[in-house]
């Protein structure tokens, strides 16, 4: 759908302000942010998502290098109401491919990102909630392996990792959802309306919870699926920054609309915040709100 700030779909409803934050980062981060092809584009893009965070606290910037080149995860960590418990870690890449301006990958999981930290900085979780930008997912989950990996040398317990990957794209036609493997289409939707939680065994009673706040409280059709020793045997099940969380043994989930498993604009040009369905990006933010405060 295509809304614009003055668009009469903001006006008369209750999430009209969470709606229209959601599109206005839609409109700064989606555009080409390759770190490599469009640097400008990922500069402009990192400083956007620091400036936002920064609103809500103290941000610490998370360098490693690749290539001899520095990159940063941007991290928030938010306090919860106990703070000896330990903390939810939620992130999303920031990153795109060359050519694309990423809108739904990924700069619709980032948007959520930030509406959760101006949420949770004024009404905490129980839990403490970190927030991580991470760089270079389109290259192999760099940014959040190395993010994971620090984590695990300092010995930092999670109470669970959420990733946020493409958030915004859903149609109700008929035959419009593939799956992975053929087991799935006995099991799952065919029509791309819903959306996907994908963890290990370990945490299948919080995608059951996450699930029921998402259809409860964003109106969002959820499905869960919990993934076997790592998903090893299902690649495409391990696309996102929950793996390296799962590699290293921590509680992961990766969120998603399921990338080119629905969406036809995946990695292309198009790839445009004209072609996601707001109020579908609205309610998961929603539902994942609500989720994380009953965790």
């Amino acid at each position: 759908m295509t809304i614009s700030a003055g668009d009469p779909n903001f006006a008369d409803s209750d999430d009209s302000s969470l709606k229209r934050r959601l599109w206005e980062h839609l409109q700064e981060i989606a555009r080409e942010r390759d770190p490599y092809l469009a640097s400008e584009g990922h500069f402009y893009v990192q400083q956007y998502i620091q400036g936002h965070l920064a609103q809500f606290g103290s941000v610490e910037m998370q360098p490693f290098t690749i290539r001899g080149q520095t990159h940063q995860n941007i991290l928030l960590k938010l306090p919860g109401q106990q703070a000896n418990r330990p903390p939810i870690v939620i992130g999303a890449h920031y990153d795109a491919v060359p050519g694309s301006p990423g809108a739904d990958d990924n700069a619709s999981g980032v948007a959520v990102l930030l509406e959760l930290g101006r949420s949770l900085s004024t009404a905490p979780a129980r839990h403490p909630v970190w927030l991580v930008a991470f760089d270079l997912e389109e290259f192999g989950m760099l940014g959040s392996r190395h993010c994971a990996e620090q984590f695990h040398a300092q010995g930092q317990r999670l109470r669970l990792m959420l990733s946020l990957e493409m958030l915004g794209y859903c149609t109700p036609q008929p035959g419009s959802q593939r799956y992975p493997a053929d087991f799935f289409y006995r099991l799952y939707p065919s029509q791309g309306n819903f959306l996907a939680l994908v963890g290990n065994p370990a945490v299948t009673l919080d995608m059951q919870r996450l699930s029921r706040r998402l259809r409860q409280v964003g109106q969002v059709p959820a499905h869960w699926f919990p993934a076997p020793n790592r998903a090893n045997a299902l690649p495409d099940l391990r696309r996102s920054d929950h793996a390296p969380f799962w590699d290293l043994g921590y509680p992961a989930v990766m969120m998603t609309d399921t990338a080119d498993q629905r969406n036809p604009h995946y990695h292309q040009a198009s790839d445009r915040p004209e072609t996601l369905d707001l109020d579908f990006l609205t309610g998961v933010c929603q539902g994942i709100l609500h989720g994380i405060r009953k965790l």
